[in-house]
């Protein structure tokens, strides 16, 4: 059994430094290293010839291939491709925009032949595109390579203004001059797609820039008309100036169209407040807070479990016994972050202004969120210091925090 252990953590040890974010080719192992660590559910397979380096009660979570997705797709594509690929105009703006939620169907074109669907996990997919007019331009966000912004602008489908209005909004509000647009337009000689353009722009009441990319056609002999291709959504970003980080645009919209909706979930403000009945309320909220509260866990290949491999005192029932004790200190540390709280409430009700309680004892609330797994050794204890230092992905959700 320990010579096992012993073989078993270096095979992890392996596969983790072949690894980039839980994303490893299956040609870098070597097929005793590979075999032996699917058999033990270190590695889940995302399609033929890819896997993820997972734990046995992490495989077939969601939040490790969500976490992972973006990280997946750079070393696939750049693997079969190397540079001549890009993603779809569409793909590339929702990328330049900020788009934290993961795709369903991910669209990438290619140089080379290739028109096919590939099926990923948990009902994702990435479409292949052979395109006759690849772009002579592309740039690399986080390793991936994408349009730049104008060009993918100039070249986005009629549909897309509509079904994904808000970021087209962002990605107009990033656009420096209207000169950027006009360039593009003006070689390809896309008069549909400079209607739609000048629209946009007269629709977010930037009328000097639609005049532009009209004047700039008409130069050389093109008659554009704008049209509004957002066929009646609502827009949020008319008024805001121009982006300097698409999620400061993203944040905004989503305050501006959910404001209204949480405003009248609030009931009107009583004049007095029963204060005993209040809290009495709250605290019997604790048990749906915590259920939902202690649904965001995911699970990763760390260091440590290695060395507990290595050691002989990880395998799957005690990896069972370890994800329930860190349930369980999780659990008592939302009961105390969760008294903490109403301490707060309390004070607040008693007249304390609630702005000065919350900077007074938000760090309070971490503590207490924390502090059974710094004592059950779970976590370490400078951990305690600060906010989160790592993302937080909820099972099940297509959405990946913000960087």
């Amino acid at each position: 059994m320990a010579r096992q252990n012993k073989m078993l953590a270096q095979a992890l040890s392996t596969a983790k430094a072949l690894s980039k974010k839980e994303v490893v080719k299956s040609g870098d192992l070597a097929r005793g290293v590979r075999e032996r660590l699917v058999h033990a559910g270190y590695l889940e397979e995302v399609m033929r010839g890819w896997y993820l380096l997972t734990t046995p009660t992490g495989k077939g979570t969601t939040s490790l291939w969500f976490s992972s997705f973006w990280t997946f797709i750079e070393q696939y594509l750049k693997d079969r491709f190397g540079s001549d690929y890009c993603l779809s105009p569409e793909s590339s703006v929702e990328f330049h925009c900020g788009q934290t939620t993961s795709p369903r169907q991910l669209q990438a074109l290619t140089k080379q032949p290739s028109n096919t669907v590939v099926q990923l996990l948990h009902d994702t997919s990435l479409v292949l595109t052979t395109d006759k007019n690849f772009p002579e331009e592309v740039e690399k966000l986080e390793g991936i390579n994408v349009m730049p912004l104008a060009h993918a602008i100039c070249r986005l489908s009629p549909g897309y203004f509509a079904q994904s209005s808000l970021s087209v909004e962002i990605a107009f509000k990033l656009i420096s001059s209207a000169s950027d647009l006009s360039r593009i337009l003006l070689e390809s000689g896309s008069v549909a797609s400079a209607n739609r353009i000048a629209g946009v722009f007269k629709k977010m009441g930037e009328a000097e820039k639609s005049e532009q990319i009209v004047k700039d056609m008409a130069a050389a002999g093109y008659t554009v008309v704008p049209t509004d291709p957002f066929a009646g959504e609502k827009l949020y970003l008319r008024d805001s100036p121009r982006l300097t980080s698409p999620y400061v645009g993203r944040i905004t919209a989503m305050w501006k169209k959910m404001r209204e909706d949480i405003v009248s979930a609030f009931p009107n403000p009583e004049e007095k407040i029963d204060k005993r009945n209040t809290l009495k309320i709250i605290e019997q909220l604790y048990k749906q807070d915590a259920y939902h509260s202690l649904s965001i866990e995911g699970y990763q290949v760390t260091e440590e479990m290695i060395a507990k491999i290595a050691a002989g005192t990880w395998n799957p029932d005690v990896e069972k016994q370890d994800s329930e004790q860190r349930n369980a200190m999780a659990a008592k540390g939302y009961l105390q972050a969760f008294g903490a709280v109403c301490n707060s409430v309390k004070n607040s009700l008693n007249g304390k202004d609630a702005a000065v309680v919350l900077e007074e004892d938000l760090q309070n609330w971490y503590r207490e969120l924390f502090a059974p797994s710094i004592q059950a050794q779970l976590l370490k204890p400078a951990q305690l210091a600060g906010y989160r230092n790592s993302p937080v992905y909820i099972k099940g959700s297509l959405h990946v925090p913000l960087p």
